[in-house]
């Protein structure tokens, strides 16, 4: 049997056929999904990009057209998007903080052994399934100070010096949204990071107890640098999802009292369509994904260097 040459013709067309198969063939087969993720996602990303620098007011058809850095400029002197950047933050910092350390906890409880488990699973789950909508009007008739129950428990705690509406209150209206944010956010964390619990060797903890670790060394010692990888994934995502989260402030406060609960997805969405000025709302729009990029960026680099160590 003799080998065959590779300068020979037949091996010279075989080269080709063989790039057509396996480098080629694969991405025909996934050009229709491709394709409709184009139209789907990078489509209106192009157009929503390309409007931020147009001039786009329905209530001014005659006045369109290339605008520039003109909105941009707008937005550096807009009071009111500032204070939005604001409200956007500690909205976010706020709702990721308590999200977190309450889901790690439930993960925590959920990794061990114990009687109706499996109810307790059901339970915390639970607020994940419920729509976004009805968890926000659930939500404002619990901050109701007349029919609702919070205000009143409160108030019976000391708390509150009387019932009232707290929603209602520029200074204390953000706890609203963020606290219907935290019970709807809490089964994401858990269910992840529970997730990456169960993947931790049970013999890492078996070692540890041998060699007389205490519950908290082997917490800080093995649980958090397994979990680290994946703490740093859902907080990013997490991160991203809330900042452009508007449905429940829209639905509890509208953005109100004062700009008190506006946060930048919201006033995207007032400068759209109660406005109707989409040159401006798309400004707004890619400044918020620019701060976004630049925070998953960061993020992605510390998650690289934890899963090197």
């Amino acid at each position: 049997m003799t080998a065959r040459n590779p300068s020979a013709p037949g091996a010279s067309r075989a080269r080709p056929s063989f790039y057509l198969r396996y480098m080629v063939e694969p991405y025909v087969y996934l050009s229709p999904a491709l394709i409709l993720i184009a139209l789907v996602m990078l489509v209106p990303l192009v157009i929503g990009i390309s409007y931020a620098f147009q001039s786009v007011n329905l209530l001014r058809p005659l006045d369109t057209g290339w605008a520039g850095l003109d909105n941009f400029r707008s937005l550096w002197s807009d009071r009111k998007f500032w204070l939005a950047l604001t409200n956007t933050f500690w909205w976010t910092a706020g709702s990721i903080t308590f999200q977190f350390f309450l889901g790690l906890g439930l993960a925590l409880l959920l990794n061990t052994s114990f009687h109706g488990k499996r109810l307790v699973q059901a339970l915390v789950f639970l607020p994940w399934a419920v729509p976004t909508f009805l968890s926000a009007l659930t939500w404002a008739w619990l901050f109701n100070p007349t029919i609702g129950p919070l205000p009143h428990w409160l108030a019976a705690l000391g708390i509150l010096p009387e019932p009232f509406n707290i929603m209602g209150d520029p200074n204390l209206a953000m706890w609203g949204p963020i606290t219907a944010n935290v019970w709807f956010g809490i089964p994401f964390f858990a269910i992840t990071l529970l997730a990456a619990l169960q993947s931790i060797p049970g013999e890492l903890y078996e070692a540890a107890e041998i060699d007389g670790a205490s519950a908290w060394q082997m917490f800080t010692k093995i649980t958090l640098p397994f979990l680290a990888p994946m703490i740093a994934i859902t907080v990013m995502l997490r991160t991203i999802w809330i900042a452009n989260f508007a449905d429940l402030i829209f639905v509890m406060t509208g953005g109100g009292p004062a700009n008190s609960t506006q946060i930048l997805s919201t006033y995207i969405f007032t400068t759209a369509f109660r406005k109707l000025d989409f040159g401006y709302a798309s400004a707004i729009a890619v400044a918020l994904l620019g701060l976004l990029l630049v925070y998953a960026a960061v993020l992605l680099v510390l998650r690289r260097k934890l899963v090197k160590i």
